[in-house]
C-alpha cells in the first residue's frame, strides 16, 4: 500500500459486517498474511469449543514473530488487550442492522449450522448465535465481547489511526478507500462512506 513500507491492518466490526471477507481480499491484493482471530478462539469450525487462553497467546505470539505485515479480521482485546498494538491502521466496519442480520441468516444457512433453530418474533429462522448477534448494538457493557460497546471501548484506547467504513460497499471499494486513507497519512479518526 505504501512503497517499501510493511502494512499492519486490523479490521473489527459486528458479526456479518464483512471483516474476514475484506481482510482476506486485502491480504491477497497486498501479498500479506491474513490472520482470522476466530482461529485463536475456536478449536474448529463448529464454533463450539474454545482454545484455552494460554494456547491463544501462543498462537498469537507465533503469528507476530513470523509476520512483519498482516491484515487481521477480528479482535483479541478481551484476552490480550495489547494484541496488535503495533498496527498501522485500525478499521471499523459498520452496516445497517437489518442488512447485517440478513447477511448472518444467509451465512448460517450456507454453513448448514446444525444448532437448534426456531422462528423468532419477526418470523425469521434464528438460533443461539443469531440471537446473540441481535445484542450487538443493544448491549451497553463494554466487557461483553463482540458488541459495539466493547469495540467502541477498544477504539477509544487505540493508539493507531482509526478509519470507519460502511461495509455495504464492495470489497474492492473498501480496499480502495483504505489504500487512499493510508496514502493520505492521516492520524485521526475518519469516517469514509
Amino acid at each position: 500500500m505504501k512503497e517499501g513500507k510493511k502494512m499492519k491492518i486490523q479490521i473489527i466490526g459486528g458479526s456479518g459486517t464483512g471483516k474476514s471477507t475484506l481482510a482476506k481480499f486485502i491480504s491477497k491484493k497486498e501479498n500479506s498474511m491474513w490472520i482470522d482471530t476466530d482461529r485463536y478462539l475456536w478449536k474448529d469450525e463448529s464454533f463450539t469449543e474454545n482454545h484455552p487462553i494460554e494456547k491463544r497467546i501462543e498462537m498469537y505470539e507465533k503469528d507476530m514473530e513470523s509476520n512483519d505485515e498482516y491484515v487481521v479480521s477480528g479482535s483479541v482485546f478481551s484476552w490480550n488487550p495489547n494484541g496488535f498494538s503495533n498496527r498501522d491502521l485500525f478499521v471499523f466496519l459498520y452496516l445497517d442492522e437489518e442488512m447485517r442480520m440478513e447477511r448472518l441468516r444467509k451465512r448460517e444457512i450456507r454453513r448448514n449450522n446444525p444448532k437448534k433453530t426456531w422462528t423468532d418474533e419477526d418470523g425469521n429462522n434464528t438460533n443461539e448465535f443469531l440471537e446473540w448477534c441481535k445484542t450487538y448494538l443493544k448491549e451497553q457493557d463494554k466487557t461483553m465481547i463482540g458488541t459495539y460497546a466493547a469495540q467502541s471501548y477498544e477504539m477509544e484506547l487505540a493508539k493507531s489511526p482509526i478509519v470507519k467504513l460502511d461495509s455495504s460497499q464492495t470489497v474492492e471499494e473498501l480496499y480502495l478507500a483504505i489504500k487512499a486513507w493510508l496514502k493520505s497519512d492521516s492520524t485521526f479518526i475518519d469516517e469514509i462512506t
